[in-house]
């Protein structure tokens, strides 16, 4: 899971997409992958733990991916008119990751 590049503190992908959701075009960027991931990857994102700021290129990839897909595969993922994300983006990271591994255990 991701983790802040300055405290190590576990973060909430719900938080950090939260904070992107002020950017100016937010709605057509969380539907453009290319455009969220590079979004992803400039924004200064602020640590709920210590406070400093960081840039998102810090954030592992492959998560960043999973949360764009997350997003648009569950309508009203995003409250738009309160700025919030709906979904517990962290939990179904890591169900997302827990099926991966059963499937390898069961294929291997």
């Amino acid at each position: 899971m991701a983790k802040c590049p300055l405290c190590g503190k576990p973060l909430d992908w719900g938080e950090l997409v939260e904070q992107m959701l002020s950017l100016e075009n937010a709605e057509e960027t969380l539907r453009d992958r290319e455009k969220f991931l590079k979004a992803i990857e400039e924004f200064a994102f602020k640590c709920p733990h210590c406070g400093e700021e960081f840039y998102g290129r810090y954030l592992p990839r492959e998560e960043a991916e999973k949360v764009f897909e997350l997003l648009n595969e569950f309508k009203g993922s995003v409250d738009w008119e309160n700025k919030r994300i709906r979904l517990r983006l962290n939990s179904l990271l890591a169900l997302d990751k827990m099926l991966e591994n059963w499937d390898k255990k069961m294929k291997g």
